[in-house]
């Protein structure tokens, strides 16, 4: 569907442009904008780049295994029957040491284990209470670090890119405490229900 959105929309403004005889000055524009897309994929790229090898290297040094020892006491409140496994409970540990430092595509595969894990833990049928709070704490994104938001902004030219972090950490903070109050008012309408 947006395949055929995108298509429409580049047809339409070649036409209009066509018509009011100002061709030449779209296809500037559309050489500006290809121009500027590689610009901002080489800036994200760097970014990226620099804080999965950072997440590497932690992991190297031992310190996401501390962190994840840190995390295991709220992780084990929160997911009670995903932290009897071990392996999903180390998805769900990288997925939100991930998520904290802003690297939201480190955080996907890891976040797709501990679905799949919590899945399997909580059976076939509708999706039970750990796999739904997954979802929203995926959601909201907790971020101490916003790496690519940073690095969009640095790219962009952002003479301080960081300059957002209290932002980040206050709507990022009301985000997952409103998201989880909603799961939590939900869940027990749903047994009221029952």
């Amino acid at each position: 569907m947006l395949d055929w959105l995108w298509a429409g929309m580049i047809l339409l403004s070649c036409l209009w442009g066509a018509m009011e005889g100002k061709l030449g000055e779209v296809s500037a524009a559309a050489l500006a904008g290809v121009e500027q897309a590689v610009d901002l994929c080489m800036g994200l790229c760097a970014g990226i780049c620099l804080w999965s090898g950072l997440l590497r290297l932690l992991e190297r040094g031992g310190l996401t295994r501390l962190l994840s020892r840190g995390m295991q006491p709220l992780l084990r409140r929160l997911y009670p029957l995903g932290s009897r496994d071990p392996e999903t409970l180390a998805a769900l540990t990288e997925n939100l040491t991930a998520n904290l430092l802003g690297l939201g595509n480190a955080a996907t595969p890891a976040g797709i284990r501990a679905a799949r894990g919590l899945r399997r833990l909580e059976g076939d049928g509708e999706p039970g209470p750990e796999l739904r709070r997954l979802a929203v704490m995926n959601s909201a994104s907790i971020q101490l670090v916003p790496a690519t938001v940073c690095a969009v902004r640095a790219s962009a030219g952002s003479g301080s890119p960081y300059d957002i972090l209290p932002a980040v950490w206050i709507t990022s903070g009301l985000s997952l405490g409103t998201g989880l109050l909603i799961l939590a008012l939900l869940e027990r309408w749903e047994r009221r229900e029952k």
